[in-house]
Order: C-alpha cells, then sequence, then structure tokens
C-alpha cells in the first residue's frame, strides 16, 4: 500500500478555498498533483497556475533525481493505479513502457498537432510510440563535445574547424596531457553513450520494428560492425592516459570536474554545464575567466566522413490513464510546455527547448552562445530505443558495456547482444 504525503509548494497557496492538495480529490477538483523531475518546474507550474485564474492549481510532488529512481516510482504508482496522480514528467527512454501498458492517456489527433507544432526532431521522436504521442515535448537535450581552447594547439586537434572523430580525441589528448572525459558510469549515461557511438557507426542497438514485437521476439543489432566499433572505441579511451581518474565510476558531474581540473581538456557532456561554469565561478572554485577558455562542438564522429548521431534527451509531460481529471491536466500541460514556459525553463535550469524557434530568441542566444549548436543536435539527435522493454534493454546494455576497459570489439558486441535477447526472453537475468 503506498502512502500518500502532501507537498508544500508556492502553487498550493493558490488553491481555491475548501480544496486540499493531497491528490484524493474527487473529479470535479481543479487541483492537479504534478509529478516534477526538475525544480524548476515549480517555478512554470505557480505561474501558470495563477495565470488559469483559478481553473486549476498543482499539488507538487517531486520524483527522485536519478532517470531509474524516477522510473521506479512512477511505476509502482501507474502499476497500482494510483488515481491521485494527474501530470507525470517522463524521461523519455521510459515512456514507451509505461505506454505499452496504458498506463498513460493518449494525445488525441488535434492535441498532437498542438504539441508537435514547432518540435525539433529528437524530442519528437522521443515522445511518439507506435505512431501516437504520449508525451507532450517539455525540453530537449543533447550532447555536444566541450574543449579548452588551450591545448588545442599541443593536441593538435581543433574541433573549432571542423568534426573530428574519436580516435583523433584520444590521440590528441594523450598526446597533450589532457583528460578527455566521457561517462563510463554502470548507470543511464553509459546507455547513453553506447547508443551514441553504435548510431553513430550507422546500427541501432535493436532491429527496426522491435517495438510491435513480443519481447521474446526481440532481436539485437549489437553483433555488427557498428557494436564492435562502439567496444573499440570505450575500450580505447578507457585505457588511455586522456581517461580521467575513476573513468568506470564518472557520470556527468565527474566528467564536468575532470574537464574543470587543471588537465582537463575535452569532455561530451549536456548543456547543463554552461550554466554550471558559471555557478562554480561565483562560488569561486573556478577563475572568472574560466569560459573564455571553453569552446564547443557537434558530438564526435565514429567514421570522419559519417556524421554522429549525437545522443538524446530531454523529458515529457504526459496524462495518467487512471486520472479522474484528464481534460484539465491537458488544458494545463498546454501551458506547462507553452515557449514562454519553455524559455523560462531553459534559462533556469539550463537545459535547452524542445521548441525550434526559441533558439532565435536573443535573451536565448545571449545566455546560450552555442545555442545553433544545441538545435542542430537536437533535430539530428537520436533518441535511445523506443520500446517497451526500454528497462530490460538499458540494462543488458549497462552489464554488457562495463566496465569499459574490459571491453573487447571481438567479443564485446556478441556477448551483448546475446545477453540482450536472453534477458528479453527471460532466460537470464540482470
Amino acid at each position: 500500500m503506498f502512502r500518500k504525503t502532501c507537498v508544500a509548494s508556492s502553487a498550493l497557496v493558490l488553491l481555491a478555498a475548501g480544496l486540499s492538495g493531497c491528490g484524493g480529490d474527487s473529479g470535479g477538483s481543479t487541483t492537479l498533483t504534478y509529478y516534477i523531475a526538475d525544480a524548476a518546474q515549480e517555478d512554470v507550474a505557480t505561474r501558470c497556475a495563477s495565470e488559469s485564474g483559478g481553473a486549476y492549481a498543482f499539488n507538487i510532488q517531486r520524483l527522485p533525481n536519478t532517470a531509474a529512481g524516477g522510473r521506479e516510482q512512477l511505476l509502482r504508482r501507474l502499476a497500482a493505479e494510483d488515481r491521485s496522480m494527474d501530470i507525470v514528467s517522463v524521461d523519455p527512454p521510459f515512456m514507451a513502457e509505461f505506454a505499452n501498458a496504458e498506463f498513460l492517456r493518449p494525445f488525441t489527433d488535434s492535441e498532437r498537432q498542438e504539441f508537435s507544432r514547432g518540435v525539433l526532431e529528437g524530442p519528437l521522436l522521443q515522445s511518439t510510440f507506435r505512431d501516437t504521442l504520449y508525451s507532450a515535448p517539455l525540453y530537449g537535450n543533447t550532447q555536444l563535445l566541450w574543449y579548452r581552447k588551450s591545448v588545442l594547439a599541443k593536441a593538435g586537434v581543433d574541433p573549432s574547424k571542423g568534426p573530428v572523430t574519436w580516435d583523433q580525441l584520444i590521440k590528441g589528448a594523450t598526446q597533450a596531457g589532457v583528460t578527455l572525459a566521457a561517462q563510463g558510469r554502470r548507470n543511464e549515461s553509459l546507455m547513453v553513450w553506447v547508443n551514441a557511438l553504435v548510431s553513430s557507426s550507422g546500427g541501432s542497438i535493436l532491429q527496426a520494428g522491435s517495438e510491435n514485437l513480443p519481447a521474446a521476439e526481440v532481436k539485437g543489432g549489437l553483433d555488427s560492425p557498428a557494436g564492435a566499433a562502439a567496444a573499440r572505441i570505450m575500450h580505447d579511451l578507457a585505457v588511455s592516459p586522456a581517461a580521467p581518474a575513476g573513468f568506470s565510476t564518472a557520470g556527468e558531474e565527474d566528467s564536468r570536474a575532470a574537464f574543470q581540473a587543471g588537465n582537463g581538456g575535452y569532455m561530451v557532456n549536456w548543456p547543463y554545464v554552461w550554466a554550471a561554469f558559471d555557478s562554480a565561478i561565483e562560488e569561486g572554485t573556478l577563475p572568472a575567466n574560466f569560459k573564455d577558455d571553453v569552446g564547443w562542438a557537434a558530438y564526435p564522429r565514429v567514421e570522419a566522413g559519417t556524421e554522429s548521431a549525437a545522443p538524446s534527451g530531454g523529458l515529457g509531460l504526459s496524462v495518467s490513464a487512471f486520472s479522474r481529471r484528464q481534460d484539465l491536466a491537458v488544458e494545463a500541460i498546454r501551458c506547462l510546455v507553452s515557449a514562454q514556459s519553455q524559455k523560462e525553463f531553459m534559462i533556469k535550469a539550463g537545459n535547452p527547448a524542445a521548441l525550434a524557434a526559441i533558439f532565435d530568441d536573443p535573451e536565448i542566444r545571449e545566455k546560450f552562445p552555442m545555442a545553433d549548436e544545441i538545435r542542430t543536435g537536437l533535430d539530428a539527435a537520436t533518441p535511445r530505443p523506443v520500446s517497451p522493454y526500454y528497462g530490460d534493454v538499458t540494462g543488458s546494455i549497462q552489464t554488457a558495456f562495463h566496465p569499459p576497459d574490459a571491453l573487447s570489439p571481438g567479443t564485446t558486441p556478441r556477448e551483448a547482444n546475446q545477453l540482450l535477447e536472453d534477458v528479453l526472453s527471460n532466460k537470464r537475468l540482470i
């Protein structure tokens, strides 16, 4: 049995007299329980509730700050048909899993047109399952290659002059005695890296059409040249002098710390790091001119002549299939994902908007000088597999591709593919 608790938030002060905020209201209540994944979502919710003129208010509930933790909490509540849930923030890879289980209300055709208009390709693809929109994109995300300008001459690798490959970066960083930071930790960030490498090689983790098959019939695509390329690059970086200390346990913040260190050189990471540099400067942990030495470029290529497939991330807002206030929830989502809201969220949280037009806003361009690169990356980004079995897919990949220094292009792709198919067929556990 789940214990429901009220969460104090600025939005709750907007409740009409007589309403309570624990989500157990009757169908006629105007209080929407909104599960958020980022504190900045609460500020937008407060404004939207105020602008609604009393049409709705929010009971804000915070999700755990990890992708796996958020999935687990939502999955347990939705599986229990918790009718107190109205709007849920869904990490895109898990959307198909929830949709397939009929936990989410599909948006109507007219709503799909409305919430798709002007949205970049990456965020839109990962919000759709079996040609149905289940999440309204709140923001998108993609990784860039970040570099320290001061190391370029010694490294002999200058991303500002054109696309660079992983091999060039590993060699150049080693030559310059600096680090190339990536996420080698066994969690979702590792899955992001594997998917980007495989996709950049023209491959895919799952074979086409797998989203429409029973789990036991799904076939992996890792036992391929693309899978071998991913394993080789990850291994080569992990065993090179360019790998930061603790590489196999490094997440995004560990990568940022390595990049900010005295021997930092290159890093792949999400755009939030630009605002994080400002915070570190304000705290006095970075020199005031640190950002003058930072450049950015498109995600590294696997092969020089083939464009990279940058990671795709973000957040979507979905309506619980068990909500008593579904129409009202859709109305609220219109405000929560509006252009104004996405701009506010990008400025405060540093997470890129899903709407292409936001990147032309003068205030956004001033705060994010890499706005064009982010928009281009989002439009060409490759989502992780859109699969109703994504939990098993990512668990298998994280197991098979970790630790990076133990990978082999000759054996890892085959073993990873077998593990993936065995797990989906309930022949093995992870």
